[in-house]
């Protein structure tokens, strides 16, 4: 008995003497502490993907003190941005967007291009949950040195569009990458969107799916640069280039853009790597096009605009809609509505009145 307990006793003895690894004690000391601004903007400006990625996070984040830095870290980044080609790609979900900007990224990374994947993921509207499974799709690209795949989540933003891409934008571009695509859910507004943010708008389509040109929506055509017919390959050749025809016919009934561009129809085969030179080469000739005629730069400003007045809009209704107020006084007309003893019209004019009279703008 004596000797388990001169035993249990030793045994504590040593393990009160034993010190912790050096590198353990970092660890704890720095768990937890942010770099600093300045610190994100040097190694985002020498091309370092991890820096990135966590400046993008906090570009994202609801988080105020998260907020103020990717504040810093944007303006301060903002210098070295703009000079990439911003490339929006759409089409509705199983048109095949993932293996096109694949087979696209992969073909631009072998001529040394620096590709931006930027993929808005779509968000439950239930449990504000997404997918994220771009960098799944995309196997090959993920692991490719000069690409940077980024899934966002769509939250409840304009059209299903991560509010902060633009942000996103900037800081990919003072990275070092030159090609930023943007891929939109499909869904129908978030085209809207994605068309004020970028320089080129491709639109995926498929032949046979029955949509070649009642069902498509009008306002999607009018805004494409580009048709791309995909999964042109196997028994679908014939019907792909019937597609093509119909489009292209179709497309000549638009009046010209501003641009001076006349909107292109192609087909290709992302999953066999057919056409796809074929669609750069049309973007190539869009740029030259509009880089010439001065429409390019012009096109930037205006949308640079736009988002400060929908930056504006948006700040406006989150303060509306939060302010203490306005939220006792929306539910007591939402009440007397549902009740049939106020029209929504007149119960919409109590609430602004209330905004105004106490001076809660």
């Amino acid at each position: 008995m004596g000797t388990k307990g001169k035993h249990n006793d030793d045994t504590l003895r040593e393990l009160k003497g034993v010190k912790q690894p050096q590198t353990i004690q970092k660890i704890k000391l720095n768990r937890g502490k942010s770099p600093s601004a300045n610190v994100f903007v040097t190694h985002i400006l020498q091309g370092d993907i991890s820096y990135l990625s966590r400046a993008i996070t906090l570009v994202e984040s609801t988080n105020e003190l998260h907020q103020k830095k990717a504040a810093k870290i944007i303006q301060a980044c903002l210098p070295y941005a703009n000079n990439s080609i911003r490339i929006g790609i759409t089409g509705v979900p199983g048109v095949g967007k993932s293996t096109f900007i694949e087979a696209l990224g992969k073909y631009l990374t072998k001529k040394d291009k620096k590709i931006a994947v930027l993929a808005i993921d779509p968000s439950s509207s239930v449990n504000k949950g997404s997918i994220l499974g771009d960098k799944t799709r995309m196997g090959d690209l993920v692991k490719d040195k000069n690409a940077f795949i980024r899934p966002s989540p769509s939250g409840d933003s304009l059209g299903g569009v991560a509010k902060k891409t633009r942000e996103t934008i900037i800081l990919c571009e003072a990275a070092g990458f030159d090609t930023i695509f943007i891929e939109t859910v499909g869904v129908g507004q978030s085209e809207t969107a994605v068309h004020s943010m970028v320089d080129f708008f491709l639109l995926l389509k498929l032949a046979g799916a029955g949509d070649e040109l009642q069902g498509i929506k009008r306002g999607i055509i009018e805004m494409a640069d580009a048709i791309v017919i995909n999964k042109a390959d196997g028994t679908n050749i014939k019907q792909a280039a019937l597609a093509k025809a119909d489009f292209s016919r179709a497309l000549h009934l638009y009046p010209l853009k501003k641009s001076s561009w006349q909107p292109k129809v192609t087909t290709c085969s992302a999953i066999d790597n057919k056409g796809i030179d074929a669609v750069w080469q049309l973007i190539e000739e869009y740029m030259a096009l509009t880089k010439k005629s001065g429409y390019f730069e012009g096109q930037r400003n205006e949308q640079n605009t736009f988002w400060v007045l929908e930056t504006i809009n948006e700040q406006l209704k989150n303060r509306f809609y939060h302010h203490p107020l306005i939220k006792k006084e929306l539910a007591a007309v939402l009440k007397k509505v549902q009740q049939q003893q106020l029209t929504p019209f007149e119960a919409a004019k109590k609430v602004l009145a209330a905004y105004y009279k106490k001076g809660a703008v």
